[in-house]
């Protein structure tokens, strides 16, 4: 009876020695790759692969290396100080989903990672590849992370994010900075549905930030430090990035004003923009909010400092009119200030206005007075652009203001007429437009040049004798020598008399000339006046009728007929019509319509507003449904594209039978977003509605989404009932950023069920108990991976053994936990 027991015991023991061989083969092909990899390491000792291994997969599993089902899944060799190339096979390990080679002195050309469908985390940074593959990126649908920093790849060229890339979806991070990135920056990371990190510091990217960012939900946006003068233009569309927590623009060449609609983004914490050429006051709402850092050093930043909320904050090297918080600028300044907003703060101008005292320092262009006031504002030929400021009405002391040979448009502020003292006002060969105002006759006002003033000729208005315009000598601050800007001696010449006044009674020779081309002018003028004014009448006269007559033909009041059709009660009929020219709002309506297309239809309508189509006319006008005049899909049904006799274009969402009621419809997806939110729950520990919570917090998804990002925000949320801290914090945030992958708003932008399992597996191996406190669990051997372990407890239950029944305590099975049914087996546990 013994030895039939031992000899039992043995075929059991043999049978599960050749399933768990069977189980754990490696295929060969990624046999090969592994032992191509080896070879062209100059130290592949530090791998402590066997020598003459042939299964990688174990048991037991060769160092680094995971496997799923006979198949290499993971290969694990951060900071091991390996050197050499990867074979330019590797995207043959088809079914590799998280490649970790970051840290290391692997070299050469990176092998292109086409193809790799199920890779999700590729961290290839802090390496020395040099060369990247223009295929590199095609087919990575399921690509999360991308890591390739500090990579000197194709250094003599430079390369750029290709458009394959858009395809990743579901694509989290990128991080590629020091990789000699060049160029503007892709349209399409800014549409990029599941981007929340985009670190592309220290290349040498140029242009502008594109608009399609304005969408973005980029929670870290790091463009810092680009080569060769960096990317410009405005950083406007920032203040539409409202989940920004963390900016980093210094070192580059951003221009024009911070945003005042900055204060939107409330979630930002860190925002730097240092070394940058941005001008203008610093805008209230930045300084309300509450930052951690905020760097604003080194820029064209003017006016007062306010008194920022930011935790840490600097503004060095600006020119600024105060140096401390809360202190106002002098009136004059802020005057001319204003005067330069107007004129788009021009980069050879807005740096060396900086101080409180126009008078005093490098106030470019500008004379004052004995009394210390500002006279002169002398400024041509500068290329100005922009509009006059009516805020220079308020330096009272200004004698003369010359700012002829620029490109100022506009009008010239009515309100300049009340300076007293100006004397000549000097705007010719620019592009003003009238009204003219009517200065004092004590005033020269010169004009030539502006074409759409008078023909651009020369207008002057100075019918005073000589003496009463005395002859000004001004000094411009710090200076004894009198300016090269001075009023006229004598009066101005006769050929110069004004136009612009009508009370100047001097003739000039031609002026009978220029008058009769005037009259001829104003004759021309009123015609094509007259005639526009008659064809906006017929206008809108026949706008009127139509609007009548449409009102007429379509009841605003309607109803929606429904067909009788007891036998297809849930196909359902969704549309929308929309005028593309603008003119008619959208409209939408529902009927039931049978899937049956012989069935005879009763003539039955669809009415929305003023639109009473027919079914039939739906079904015309799209071809019957056709698969060609489809739009898109959602979770409720297909949309498809039609146009009606009179060319009005329609959209149709026709909606799905069904949907309409180791909306209740369940799908997939929604399995997806249901267990992110469970993650979220276990996390968190709260519940994924609670009444009783603050209206920020109340719906767990929503406010989960907005904390993810921030470390600090994501460390308080955790539930204490986890003791986290810092060794485990990695996996928390793992975790964390599973759960928003699985809650995307888009059901196509969540990950399959399996990618979870993926991410969560590693999780598990590095969570597996130390210390074994309980007697039912001793007899499992913690040290294999996860699938191995679920083989033991399978075979075990196979063969009606417990962990007592084997010599061999590591390979032994565990009993049933105390009061489990005796119906529960490991597929339960599963």
């Amino acid at each position: 009876m013994e030895s039939e027991s031992v000899m039992l015991c043995n075929i059991v023991l043999f049978l599960f020695g050749f399933v768990t061989l069977c189980y754990s083969f490696t295929d060969p092909q990624d046999l090969k790759i592994l032992l191509d990899f080896q070879k062209g390491l100059d130290n592949p000792e530090l791998l402590k692969w066997p020598a003459k291994g042939n299964d990688p997969c174990g048991p037991p599993s060769w160092p680094h290396v995971f496997c799923s089902d006979g198949r290499v899944s993971q290969i694990q060799v951060q900071n091991m100080g390996l050197k050499g190339p990867l074979p330019q096979n590797f995207n043959q390990l088809s079914k590799l989903y998280n490649i970790g080679l970051q840290r290391n002195n692997f070299n050469g050309k990176l092998p292109t990672f086409k193809g790799l469908s199920e890779l999700v985390y590729a961290f290839l940074n802090g390496n020395n590849f040099d060369t990247i593959p223009s295929d590199f990126f095609e087919g990575l649908s399921s690509l999360a992370v991308l890591a390739l920093d500090g990579n000197p790849l194709n250094e003599s060229t430079g390369w750029s994010l290709p458009s394959e890339l858009a395809s990743s979806v579901q694509l989290t991070k990128i991080s590629v900075s020091s990789c000699n990135l060049a160029g503007p920056l892709p349209d399409f990371l800014g549409s990029m549905p599941s981007l929340t990190n985009l670190e592309l510091s220290y290349n040498r990217l140029s242009g502008e930030i594109p608009s399609s960012f304005g969408q973005s939900l980029m929670s870290i946006l790091l463009l810092n430090n680009q080569e060769g003068g960096g990317m410009s233009g405005s950083i406007d569309v920032i203040a539409n990035m409202t989940s920004l927590s963390q900016l980093w623009l210094h070192g580059n060449s951003f221009s024009g004003t911070i945003p005042e609609k900055i204060g939107d983004l409330s979630l930002l914490r860190d925002l730097n923009v240092n070394g940058n050429k941005l001008v203008g006051y610093i805008p209230q709402s930045l300084a309300n909010m509450q930052l951690e850092n905020l760097d604003l050093n080194n820029n064209q930043l003017m006016g007062p400092v306010p008194e920022f909320k930011a935790g840490k904050v600097s503004y060095d090297s600006n020119p600024l009119c105060q140096s401390k918080p809360g202190v106002e600028c002098a009136p004059e300044v802020y005057a001319l200030l204003d005067f330069l907003s107007g004129l788009n703060y021009p980069s050879n101008i807005a740096p060396r206005w900086s101080g409180n005292d126009p008078c005093h320092g490098p106030w470019m262009g500008l004379n004052c007075d004995s009394n210390s006031k500002v006279s002169v504002i002398n400024l041509p030929r500068r290329n100005l652009t922009g509009t006059l400021s009516p805020s220079i009405a308020k330096l009272d002391s200004l004698v003369q203001i010359g700012l002829g040979g620029n490109d100022i448009e506009g009008t010239i502020p009515s309100n300049l007429t009340n300076l007293k003292s100006l004397r000549l006002f000097d705007v010719s060969e620019n592009n003003l437009g009238p009204p003219l105002p009517k200065f004092q006759n004590s005033v020269t006002l010169v004009v030539d040049g502006n074409p759409l003033l008078v023909g651009g000729n020369q207008i002057q208005q100075s019918p005073s004798p000589a003496s009463s315009i005395p002859p000004v000598s001004l000094t411009p601050p710090g200076s004894a020598q009198p300016s090269p800007f001075t009023m006229p001696s004598s009066p101005p010449s006769p050929t110069s008399s004004s136009l612009a006044n009508p009370s100047a009674s001097v003739e000039v020779p031609g002026q009978t000339k220029r008058k009769f081309e005037r009259t001829k002018l104003v004759i021309v003028g009123g015609i094509l006046a007259c005639s526009l004014l008659a064809l906006v009448l017929i206008a809108l006269c026949l706008y009127s009728c139509f609007k009548k007559k449409s009102e007429t033909s379509n009841a605003p009041n309607s109803i929606v007929f429904h067909p009788r059709d007891p036998s297809d009660s849930e196909n359902t009929v969704k549309i929308a019509v929309s005028n593309i020219a603008g003119s008619m709002s959208t409209q939408t309506g529902t009927s039931s319509v049978s899937n049956t297309s012989n069935l005879t239809e009763s003539p039955h309508v669809i009415e929305a507003g003023n639109v009473i189509i027919s079914v039939q006319v739906l079904r015309k006008v799209t071809d019957n449904f056709a698969q060609k005049n489809q739009l898109g899909s959602g979770g409720f049904g297909t949309v498809y594209k039609g146009e009606l006799e009179d060319g009005t274009k329609i959209a149709v969402k026709r909606m799905e039978a069904g949907v309409a009621s180791v909306m209740g419809k369940i799908t997939t997806k929604a399995d997806v977003f249901s267990y992110g939110v469970v993650l979220m729950e276990l996390l968190t520990g709260l519940t994924a509605l609670g009444e009783e919570r603050s209206e920020e917090s109340r719906y767990l998804a929503e406010w989960f989404w907005k904390i993810k990002s921030s470390k600090e925000k994501l460390i308080a949320s955790i539930d204490p009932t986890l003791n986290a801290n810092e060794e485990i914090f990695e996996s928390i945030y793992t975790i964390a950023e599973l759960a928003g992958h699985c809650t995307c708003r888009e059901p196509n932008h969540r990950p399959d069920m399996g990618h979870a399992v993926n991410v969560l597996a590693p999780l598990v191996e590095k969570w597996k108990p130390i210390n074994d406190e309980s007697g039912d669990f001793s007899g499992i051997d913690y040290s294999l991976p996860l699938p191995e372990m679920l083989k033991v407890w399978q075979d075990g239950e196979s063969t009606g053994l417990s962990h007592t029944s084997l010599n061999d305590s590591k390979s032994s099975i565990p009993a049933r936990p105390t009061g489990f049914a005796e119906s529960f087996t490991s597929a339960d546990g599963r």
